[in-house]
């Protein structure tokens, strides 16, 4: 079981969100699920991702290729792959606290401007929290992401 860690979005893009948290996961020999509720949505990520950064690249793809195992990040809505360690959540997707619980990382990735998406987090934070798993929220508010809570992995609660 690893940690769910909330990204609330004020001043950073999703987009730059991702390039500063996905890059080092896939360094780390990570495969990475990134699941959005929207597919249109899903579709701009993965146009962003080809563009940015303009010095280096984010090898990913879109679900539903022949290559689907083998991406190092996958932009889907679909399951998470057997392999993959993490799954980031962006544009008020959900995951189930089996999907938290066997994974090292999610990361919830939601607009401060956005109101459905505001309660989503908030929604998952109470759900990840009560199954035991360990929770971080980071703000952006200062101008630099900080951890602003923290609550360790325990015991489920009934």
């Amino acid at each position: 079981m690893g940690t769910a860690m909330f990204y609330h979005l004020t001043r950073s893009s999703v987009e730059a969100t991702l390039l500063s948290i996905l890059p080092r996961a896939v360094a780390q020999g990570w495969q990475v699920m990134l699941r959005g509720r929207d597919r249109a949505a899903l579709e701009r990520l993965d146009e962003a991702l080809w563009l940015t950064p303009p010095d280096g690249f984010l090898p990913h793809g879109l679900e539903g290729g022949p290559q689907d195992a083998r991406q190092p990040v996958l932009l889907g809505q679909g399951p998470v792959p057997p392999q993959a360690r993490g799954l980031a959540l962006v544009g008020g997707a959900a995951v189930t606290m089996a999907e938290a619980a066997a994974l090292e990382r999610v990361w919830v990735i939601f607009d401060a401007a956005d109101p459905a998406e505001l309660e989503h987090a908030r929604s998952l934070w109470r759900d990840i929290t009560a199954a035991g798993i360990a929770a971080q929220y980071w703000s952006e508010d200062t101008g630099r992401w900080a951890l602003k809570l923290e609550r360790q992995a325990g015991p489920a609660m009934a």
